[in-house]
C-alpha cells in the first residue's frame, strides 16, 4: 500500500500542481491524511477519476463509509442533498430538479447576470484600484442565487452576511458557521412558505410545483436543494471569477473576445478548478485503482485538480489551450454532473468579459509573489486579486 502525507503549507496551496504531478507519476491511489486527521485514498490520474466518477461502487452515502471521515456538520435536513444520495432516491430527486431547472429558466437569467456585473463595476470604476474578489467575484454570484431563487430585496444583505460567515467564519468565533448555517435554514423554511403562498416566477416556485407523475418533493428536500444551490454556487463561482481573472492578467494574450471567450473559460476551469477535490465518496466493496486495491468502506478523494493536468489526457496540460480537444473534470462526470454547469458557465462568461471590456488596462496592483490563496485541500481560490483598473 502506497501512502503519501499532502504538504498542507502556503507553498502547496499557492502552487498545489507540482505535488499533483509528483502524485499522478509516482503514486497515483494512495492513501494520505487530512488535517483534521481523517484517513483518506486520493486518486489523482485522468482515465482513473473519470472511471471512478461513473464507478457505482463508489458511493456518496456517508452510511457507506466506516465512520472515519469528518468533514462538514450540516443539519439532518440539510445534509440530505444531491450529494449526498445514491440512485434510487437520487435519480428521483434529480428528475425532479431538472423539470424546474430548466435551459430556458438559466438562460432567461442572462440579463440580470449583466446588470449586476455592469453595477457592480461601476461601483468601483472612480476609484482606481479595487479588490476583484471582494468587490466584484463575491457579491456577484450571490446576487444571482437570490435572483434564481426568488430571495426578496429587502432580504438580501442578511442572506449574503449569512453566507460569507457560513464559507469564512471569523477566526475568533469557532461558533459563527453554525450559527450562520441555522439562520439559512430558518430562513429557507420561511421563504419556501411564503413561495407556496404567492408563487412566482423563479426556481423555488417551480421546484414547490415540479412533479413526477403524482411524486412532490418533500419540505425537507426543497430546502436541502436551495441549500446546495447556495453552498456548492456561491463558493465555487467566487473562485473560478477570481482565478480566472488572475489567468488571464497573467496572459493576456488568450482570446477574450465573445465569439472565443467561450473556450478560454473551459481553459480556465480545466487549469485551476474552483473544487480542486470533488466530493468524498466511500467504496462500497473492494475497489482496484491502478493496481492498489481500496478496500470496502475507505473514503475517496478524487483530485480533480491533478486529473485535470494530466498529460495523458491533455498535452501541454500546464499551458492554457483554449479550443482544445478533452474533457475536462471540473463539473464531475457520470449522474452527479453538476446540474448548475449552464448557469455557472453563463456567469463566468459575463463576468470575466464585463470586466476586460469594460477595463482594458486591468493589472495587477501588488507582485504577483505577494497573492495569497485560500488555505484549503479541497477549494482553489484567492483570499483577495488587487488590482489597479487602467
Amino acid at each position: 500500500m502506497t501512502a503519501a502525507a499532502l504538504p498542507f503549507s502556503e507553498a502547496f496551496f499557492t502552487d498545489p500542481h507540482t505535488v499533483y504531478q509528483q502524485l499522478r507519476d509516482t503514486a497515483p491511489a494512495c492513501r494520505s491524511e487530512l488535517p483534521d486527521g481523517s484517513p483518506v485514498w486520493l486518486v489523482t490520474r485522468h482515465a482513473d477519476v473519470r472511471r471512478l466518477l461513473a464507478d457505482p461502487r463508489l458511493s456518496v452515502d456517508k452510511s457507506n463509509g466506516n465512520g472515519s471521515w469528518r468533514g462538514f456538520s450540516l443539519p439532518p435536513a440539510l445534509d440530505a442533498n444531491l450529494l449526498n444520495m445514491d440512485p434510487p432516491h437520487h435519480t428521483r430527486i434529480r428528475t425532479l430538479v431538472s423539470r424546474a431547472f430548466t435551459p430556458r429558466r438559466v438562460e432567461e437569467l442572462r440579463p440580470r447576470i449583466q446588470r449586476t456585473a455592469d453595477a457592480l463595476l461601476d461601483r468601483i470604476a472612480g476609484q482606481g484600484e479595487a479588490d476583484l474578489v471582494r468587490d466584484y467575484a463575491g457579491p456577484l454570484p450571490v446576487t444571482v442565487i437570490c435572483d434564481l431563487l426568488g430571495v426578496p430585496e429587502h432580504d438580501r444583505t442578511d442572506f449574503r452576511s449569512w453566507t460569507d460567515t457560513m464559507l469564512v467564519p471569523p477566526p475568533d468565533d469557532r461558533s459563527a458557521a453554525a450559527r450562520a448555517v441555522g439562520a439559512i435554514h430558518a430562513y429557507l423554511r420561511q421563504l419556501l412558505a411564503a413561495k407556496r403562498t404567492d408563487p412566482a416566477d423563479d426556481l423555488l416556485s417551480a421546484l414547490i410545483a415540479a412533479r413526477e407523475n403524482e411524486d412532490r418533493l418533500s419540505e425537507d428536500e426543497l430546502t436541502s436543494l436551495a441549500f446546495l444551490l447556495l453552498f456548492a454556487g456561491y463558493e465555487n463561482t467566487v473562485h473560478a471569477i477570481g482565478t480566472g481573472l488572475l489567468t488571464l492578467l497573467r496572459q493576456p494574450d488568450l482570446p477574450t473576445d465573445p465569439t472565443r471567450l467561450g473556450s478560454t473559460i473551459e481553459e480556465l476551469l480545466r487549469l485551476d478548478p474552483p473544487a480542486t477535490v470533488l466530493l468524498r465518496r466511500f467504496t462500497t466493496e473492494d475497489v482496484d485503482v491502478d493496481g492498489v486495491v481500496v478496500p470496502r468502506g475507505e473514503t475517496v478523494l478524487l483530485v480533480v485538480g491533478a486529473a485535470n493536468r494530466d498529460p495523458e489526457a491533455f498535452p501541454a496540460p500546464d499551458e492554457a489551450a483554449p479550443g482544445r480537444a478533452g474533457n475536462h473534470l471540473t463539473f464531475g462526470h457520470g449522474i452527479h454532473y453538476c446540474v448548475a454547469a449552464p448557469l455557472a458557465r453563463i456567469e463566468l462568461e459575463i463576468a470575466i468579459g464585463t470586466a476586460l471590456r469594460r477595463f482594458p488596462g486591468l493589472r495587477l496592483a501588488v507582485p504577483d509573489s505577494d497573492l495569497r490563496w485560500r488555505p484549503s485541500f479541497r477549494a482553489r481560490g484567492l483570499v483577495s486579486l488587487p488590482v489597479l483598473l487602467g
